[in-house]
């Protein structure tokens, strides 16, 4: 078979611009930077939408430092396999996630002092 070459038959073979190579700004993290971000990500809690009116209708007030330090003690807990903990605080006590970072439900002391909690494989006591 005899090839044809396309230029003297009158067929034009389309011209491609060469490709142009994008150059990529590459960052460079830190094993501890990326591991500093992985753990404030992880430490950040979520409170149900039940958990948010029992502390609203009983009014429990938490502070900002304490919800940390409760986010940062569920990290923990999960790194060491619990998967669902009552954190026992000084004025209350909630029913919380550790594999989700999740409060599920908050009650006062003398109201957790009547009931019998189950679902739980942890406890995190920070009553002082």
């Amino acid at each position: 078979m005899k090839s044809i070459n396309p230029i003297v038959h009158g067929t034009r073979q389309p011209i491609i611009p060469p490709v142009k190579k994008e150059t990529k700004q590459v960052v460079s993290t830190t094993f501890n930077d990326t591991l500093k971000t992985i753990s404030v990500s992880s430490e950040a809690l979520t409170i149900s939408k039940h958990a948010a009116q029992r502390l609203n209708e009983r009014g429990i007030h938490i502070h900002e430092n304490e919800w940390n330090l409760i986010g940062q003690k569920l990290s923990e807990a999960k790194s060491k396999g619990v998967t669902d903990s009552l954190v026992v605080l000084k004025d209350a006590a909630l029913v919380a996630s550790a594999k989700n970072n999740t409060i599920i439900t908050a009650m006062n002391r003398e109201e957790a002092s009547t009931h019998i909690f189950t679902n739980i494989n942890g406890t995190i006591l920070m009553d002082h």
